[in-house]
């Protein structure tokens, strides 16, 4: 790479840095965590409901939860999410300057880091901190399986729609890793089978046995009880939403937020020299099986995701999660057999460009873009 690409790059870093703090800052002083601070307020005082085990948890430190609380661990979540996935980049492609040009596009992201402390507080970031880690650990063993399932159920009672956003992506990991590098048994198959009924049965338990059992009065005076500050307003309504009226509401508002596709098709535009270095990976390795079944893999959390947004209408942050998993699991081809190895073209002048629009870009959003 040219000296003057070198430097631009690093610019470009630098600049996501700065961005990324400025973001943080404006999050953490100048928002209120409405919908964050009532998902940190509930617990399971009534019996198991959906998305309260993060609540539950909280509240043994905090039986009256502080108004930063919600931020506090978001933070906290998100600066872990940040070192290991920098860590993964450092083992999985060593931070050298040939691959300065891809860290801007993954790290870079608005999809990404940057979006995460947009929605600081909300639960998705706990899927990709679990993919993470999937990606960072040994594979060889079937504790390996083991952990991956027990992770993705803790992640559904964390937040159900983790059955749909990054439970397909953390399959994908797992057998990736775990499966094609090494011959199976009846006891592999035995054991995913295991391993896909558990998620099942926990994602039909928190969507369909999961509402809280008392009136929704009750259930918000109980909530208000354990507030520090009361005259935050409450989303309560949330735990008693069937998924019926989930569907209505989103098909409900579906015209205005076609309106805005083609903002994230421009915005995954943006990325196309990392999607064309995605795709010469898959194309270079060594295995035409392999290629196959990532591709599959792709279209499948792809359609998984599809079926998410005409269930719930927060598109910006559930199209951000899309690009996350597409990430990670660029990620868990790497640690495929491969017959050639693709360079990112840094020294491109359009590549280059592209990566300056989406360094300045802060993040994408939560339900509308920007």
């Amino acid at each position: 790479m040219q000296s003057s690409a070198r430097t631009a790059w690093r610019r470009m870093l630098a600049l996501n840095v700065a961005v990324m703090t400025l973001l943080f800052v404006y999050k953490v002083t100048l928002t209120i965590p409405a919908a964050q601070y009532t998902q940190h307020l509930a617990d399971y005082h009534f019996g198991f409901i959906r998305r309260a085990l993060v609540g539950a948890i909280v509240g043994l430190v905090f039986p009256v939860l502080p108004l930063w609380a919600p931020y506090v661990l978001g933070g906290l979540v998100w600066l872990a999410t940040l070192l290991l996935f920098l860590k993964l980049f450092d083992r999985t492609f060593g931070f050298k300057d040939e691959n300065l040009p891809l860290l801007v596009f993954t790290a870079g992201s608005p999809f990404f880091l940057k979006n995460f402390i947009q929605t600081l507080g909300y639960f998705d970031i706990y899927g990709c901190l679990l993919a993470i880690g999937l990606l960072l650990v040994p594979a060889r063993s079937r504790w390996y399986v083991i952990a991956a399932g027990a992770g993705s159920i803790v992640l559904i009672a964390i937040h159900h729609i983790h059955m749909l956003m990054y439970v397909p992506t953390i399959i994908v990991i797992v057998a990736l890793r775990h499966h094609l590098n090494r011959a199976l048994s009846v006891a592999d198959f035995v054991l995913a089978s295991a391993f896909l009924a558990g998620l099942g049965l926990a994602f039909l338990a928190a969507q369909f046995w999961g509402a809280a059992p008392v009136s929704l009065q009750e259930f918000d005076a109980y909530l208000r009880s354990r507030m520090a500050h009361p005259d935050i307003k409450l989303t309560s309504y949330m735990y008693y939403r069937t998924l019926a009226e989930e569907i209505a509401d989103t098909w409900i508002v579906m015209p205005a937020n076609a309106l805005r596709f083609p903002i994230y098709a421009a915005l995954i535009a943006l990325h196309l020299p990392l999607i064309s270095y995605f795709n010469r990976t898959i194309r270079g390795l060594r295995e035409p099986v392999h290629q196959q079944l990532v591709y599959t893999a792709i279209v499948l959390v792809g359609l998984g995701y599809l079926i998410m947004l005409g269930v719930v209408f927060d598109y910006a942050r559930f199209i951000s999660d899309w690009a996350t998993c597409m990430i990670l699991i660029l990620f868990a081809v790497k640690a495929l057999p491969a017959r050639e190895v693709p360079a990112f073209a840094g020294d491109d002048q359009t590549a280059q460009r592209l990566g300056w629009i989406v360094s300045i870009i802060p993040r994408v959003g939560t339900t509308k873009p920007f």
